[in-house]
């Protein structure tokens, strides 16, 4: 499943430079993973009240080209499981068709306890 959803870059996005800075592209990020799960039906406050945490284990990105102030952008979310314990959410931003950033985070399940838990169906 395949996951696309647009933003515009503001003002508050930016840094002196007047590039996104790069710790926003991992916001954006997250905004796309919760789009998805929102999406597929289960979102992020109905696995938290049903006990299920989902939470970031890793996280890394490849910057390709940096985003401008007023950039009209896509966040691409891709899910799989490599595992029962872990969901990995493979994530690009594009602009005008073209890859800007491409990231991959892996995220486990956790329950109340903050104990790990096999990962939930969300999808299918």
């Amino acid at each position: 499943m395949e996951h696309r959803i647009s933003y515009t870059v503001y003002y508050e996005d930016t840094d002196s430079l007047g590039v996104v800075y790069y710790a926003n592209y991992f916001k954006f990020f997250e905004r796309g993973r919760s789009e998805l799960l929102g999406a597929s039906g289960r979102s992020v406050a109905e696995l938290n009240a049903q006990g299920i945490l989902v939470v970031v284990h890793s996280a890394s990105a490849t910057f390709k080209k940096p985003l401008t102030l007023g950039d009209r952008f896509d966040v691409v979310t891709q899910f799989s499981l490599p595992s029962p314990y872990r969901g990995r959410f493979t994530q690009r931003i594009e602009c005008g068709g073209e890859l800007y950033v491409d990231g991959v985070i892996d995220t486990v399940s956790l329950d109340r306890q903050q104990n790990l838990i096999e990962f939930p169906a969300l999808f299918g």
